[in-house]
Formats: C-alpha cells, structure tokens, sequence
C-alpha cells in the first residue's frame, strides 16, 4: 500500500476533524531527525489552527537550538508533571521517528502506553511494530523529515510550507541523510530540498549551524577520541573508538559532543565498518555504521547488543562495563566479517 495512500490520509482527516489537543513525541536521545521532523509538523499544525505540543522523552543537543520553536519542546525529563498531564489529556499522539514504544525509553513508553489517545506514527526505520492506530512507514525514506514533506503535501498543504517548517524538514533530511551522501539519498530527496529553497530556506546557514559551532572542549575531546582511543582490526576492516564516563567528563561533555565520532572511523581508507563506544546512564551506549549494501551491521546490533536500526546504521548498548563491551564486539565481529 502506498505510504500516504488516499484512504489512510482520508482516516487521519476524519480524526483530525475529532481532535482538540494533540502531542507529538520522538525517540529518546533526540537527534537532527528527531528534532527536525517534530518542529515541522508542529509548525505546519499550528499553522492549521490545532493544539499542539512538542514532549520529548529527553532535551536535544545545543547544537539544533536555533531551530524556531525548539525552546518549546518540552522532555519528561525536565518537565515531568506538565509532560505526564498533557499525554494524559492529549486527543492525538504523532509519534515520530520511531517504530516501537520502546525506542522512548521505559518511563516515556509507560506514559503513552497509558495514554487513551489515537496514535499515528510516521517512521523510517525496519520492521514497524503494530502498537499504532495509524502508520505511515516507509523505510526506503532517507529520514523522517522527509517524511513529513511528503504527509504535509498529501494533505494538500504544501502551500502551507513556510522557512520555520521548511528549516526543520531540511535539518532532518541533512542530519540522517549524512548530508546527503547516504545510499537513501533519492532524486525525490534532492526534489524536496529544491522546494525548501523555494520557500526560502538558506542552506548555507543551516549547515553553518549545525556543523560549525564547536566548542573548544568539544574539539579536543573529539581530537583525544581519534589520537587515544581509536583501534583499527584490520582482519575484519573494522575501526572502533571509546569513551568512558571519566573520559567525557574530563572535557566537559555536553550532549552531542559525540554526535558523527562514529563517521570518522568510517572514512579511513579500507575500513568497511565502524563502532563507536560511550558510557552513560548506567549502559555503554553502542552507534553501528558500515558501507555498503552487502556489509549490513544492524544485524549485528540487534543479535548480541539489544539494538538494530537500518542496515548501514544501527544503536545497541550493553549492559557491563566498557572493557566487557569491547570485548565482547570484538567476540562477535568476526561472525559479521566477509
């Protein structure tokens, strides 16, 4: 069935005439996407006269504050109470870029699940669950982002589109779509963009703003993860990268600081995968990238790391320490090595 087929938009409409309050959620650790998408939406249902909120299972990195309306998300971690009550009261629920209740952590899960409001997921990752009264997943898509374009213009609005949610959708689209060098990057993708410009998005600026505000802190531990702690298997064309708790904290770690390290073992010459270590939370947290369609490395996430993803792009963690963790990926590796 096509991903915004006629009768699917035609239910959302029927609900959407039904509905008074509506949140949208995301995953747990927000990222471009995440981010990106929910604004979008968010921007375009005001637009349309609804009550809407965004409620984040936890805050986004600094580096998408410049976003319009990011100040107004919400997380359940800063805002428990207000979060829990608007859920509760809530007629609607988007749930963006995630295929599972899971993927917003326990306690998030639990306040949704609890929840008596219709649920419509829109979603780009493998194997979508059934815990929705509505999908709209397609996991050919480079992002959700885009897929937010493609719902609003289903809906007939693109006339609607404006910089605010034109902004958004084009953060989402660059930050998953590795700046649009990913393989999900479609001619449609570059169609999208076009219409962004159109409407006046500048490209340039975000670009500006999400890659070069560094910090100082943030460029050294970045400089200390490549010149200390990065490991090159060579046997299984594999470069992997740690930080432990100390580690981060010794520069001043601030969320996001992390965000592509994983990217960077992947462009050494000869290197077909990378792996990328982080503690936190009480968990060593695992990022997954490979190259190319034939060296999948979500399989290896989902098997042995209580994670999985897209094929060239997976999330894992393990429970133990990050000696433990190395050792057991360097266990497994070979199983996934050609």
């Amino acid at each position: 069935m096509e991903t915004f087929s006629q009768e699917k938009i035609s239910t959302l409409k029927t609900q959407l005439s039904q509905t008074k309050k509506i949140v949208i959620t995301a995953h747990k650790s927000p990222d471009g996407d995440s981010i990106g998408s929910s604004l979008a939406l968010y921007h375009y249902l005001i637009k349309k006269g609804y009550d809407v909120v965004v409620c984040h299972p936890d805050p986004a990195p600094h580096f998408l504050n410049w976003l319009d309306g990011f100040n107004d998300v919400m997380s359940l971690e800063l805002n428990q109470p207000e979060v829990k009550d608007l859920i509760e009261q809530a007629d609607l629920i988007f749930c963006l870029d995630y295929n599972a209740l899971h993927r917003m952590g326990l306690e998030m899960e639990g306040v949704v699940r609890d929840s008596d409001a219709y649920r419509v997921m829109i979603d780009h990752h493998l194997h979508p669950s059934d815990e929705f009264d509505l999908s709209f997943s397609e996991i050919a898509s480079c992002s959700t982002a885009q897929l937010i374009y493609d719902f609003i213009v289903a809906l007939g609005d693109k006339e609607v589109l404006d910089v605010s949610i034109g902004e958004a959708i084009y953060c989402g689209i660059m930050t998953d779509s590795g700046s649009f060098r990913f393989p999900n990057t479609t001619p449609h993708t570059h169609e999208v963009i076009a219409e962004l410009l159109r409407v006046g998005v500048s490209n340039s600026k975000i670009h500006e703003y999400v890659f070069d505000t560094n910090t100082i802190d943030r460029l050294k531990l970045r400089g200390y993860a490549i010149n200390d702690k990065l490991e090159v298997m060579e046997s299984c064309k594999t470069a992997l990268m740690s930080l432990s708790k100390a580690e981060l904290e010794r520069f001043n770690y601030e969320k996001g600081d992390t965000e592509g390290l994983v990217n960077v073992g992947l462009s050494i010459l000869g290197i077909g995968k990378s792996i990328f270590l982080s503690e936190g939370d009480g968990i060593i947290k695992i990022s997954f990238r490979s190259k190319g369609a034939d060296n999948p490395i979500n399989e290896m996430a989902s098997k042995y790391f209580h994670g999985g993803g897209h094929a060239n792009a997976s999330g894992g963690k393990f429970d133990g320490s990050m000696e433990e963790a190395i050792a057991e990926i360097k266990r497994v590796l070979p199983e996934f090595t050609k």
